[in-house]
């Protein structure tokens, strides 16, 4: 091995080969035994030497574990989201951290509609009442009505990339979409994508459909709580496809049960991902574990972002996605 070679360590074992060929053409790469997963608590047998980290979002990089690596220059973060790291820390360290925003816009803006539809039209129910009973089950005609999505006003919190994708989507169906967002777009751009701006608290009291599309940080932690789910419509519908933590979950469940709010469906949890357990019973929600990018197509494009990350910072010949605070 060239020993001019940065040497990349994978903290995380990528679901698919594809996309990271050409990684060890310019660096060494480095993984994890098979069948081992990260402990940031047990550092010791990592090279230390290791001048670039491969992580993503359910491995935590701290400080503990940038300074466990002296050399440390880039982290490479194979999401979009990147509160698993301490990227202040790191830039203060000189480090620059990276991450994959393209490759995830549509896989994810697609299951937050998949997700929305499986609750306006009940079928997440109507699939488990068929399987349980092993008949069409139907009943009478009144029976498990649903809702259209075509007419409705739907809320985009966070109009970033995937956010404008669902817009996209739902406005191909018919629905009327505002926008929330801290910078407008400007009257031009509004016109020409055909959405409308809107408070946060006139979004939340007036739209059908409310997704969330926005970053976890500290001003957007809790952002849907007690009291803006009590502004809602009591036929509205919740979509987090965001971060867990972007939602007081107990609040929500206890909306739910109250009938606060019609329903919500979920790819996102508060506490590491698993979902507080009156969820589980709840037929007014639809949830998947945090599969929003869980597409094979998906995967390959973020590992060439990635790799495109990774050697366009090493070889300074293309852009890269910096994460910047």
């Amino acid at each position: 091995m060239a020993q001019n070679k940065e040497k990349l360590l994978f903290l995380f074992h990528p679901s698919v080969a594809r996309g990271f060929e050409a990684l060890e053409e310019q660096v060494e790469v480095v993984t994890l035994p098979k069948g081992e997963k990260f402990d940031p608590k047990k550092l010791e047998g990592l090279p230390k030497d290791a001048t670039i980290l491969g992580s993503e979002f359910t491995i935590p990089v701290t400080k503990e574990v940038i300074d466990y690596f002296p050399n440390l220059k880039l982290i490479a973060n194979y999401a979009v989201g990147f509160n698993n790291i301490d990227v202040a820390y790191a830039n203060s360290k000189g480090i620059t951290v990276c991450n994959t925003p393209q490759a995830v816009i549509q896989p994810t803006a697609e299951l937050a509609v998949a997700l929305l539809l499986g609750l306006t039209r009940r079928i997440a129910i109507w699939d488990h009442t068929m399987r349980r009973q092993r008949s069409s089950a139907k009943g009478s005609l009144s029976d498990g009505m649903g809702t259209d999505i075509y007419r409705k006003k739907v809320g985009i919190v966070g109009y970033g990339n995937i956010g404008r994708a669902v817009g996209r989507i739902l406005k191909a169906m018919g629905a009327e979409i505002f926008y929330y967002k801290r910078h407008k777009l400007s009257d031009e751009e509004a016109q020409k994508e055909g959405v409308t701006y809107a408070p946060l608290d006139q979004l939340l009291r007036e739209c059908d459909i409310i997704s969330l599309h926005t970053p976890y940080n500290e001003d957007s932690h809790h952002l849907i709580n007690e009291k803006s789910l009590g502004t809602m419509k009591p036929s509205a519908i919740l979509v987090n496809t965001a971060r867990g933590k972007v939602v007081d979950e107990a609040a929500l469940v206890s909306a739910l049960k109250n009938g606060t709010i019609a329903g919500a469906v979920l790819d996102v949890f508060e506490h590491d991902d698993n979902p507080l357990d009156e969820l589980y019973d709840m037929e007014n929600v639809v949830m998947t574990p945090h599969v929003g990018t869980q597409t094979v197509e998906a995967r390959v494009a973020m590992a060439e972002e990635f790799t495109n990350n990774v050697l366009g910072f090493l070889l300074q010949d293309r852009p890269i996605a910096i994460v910047k605070l």
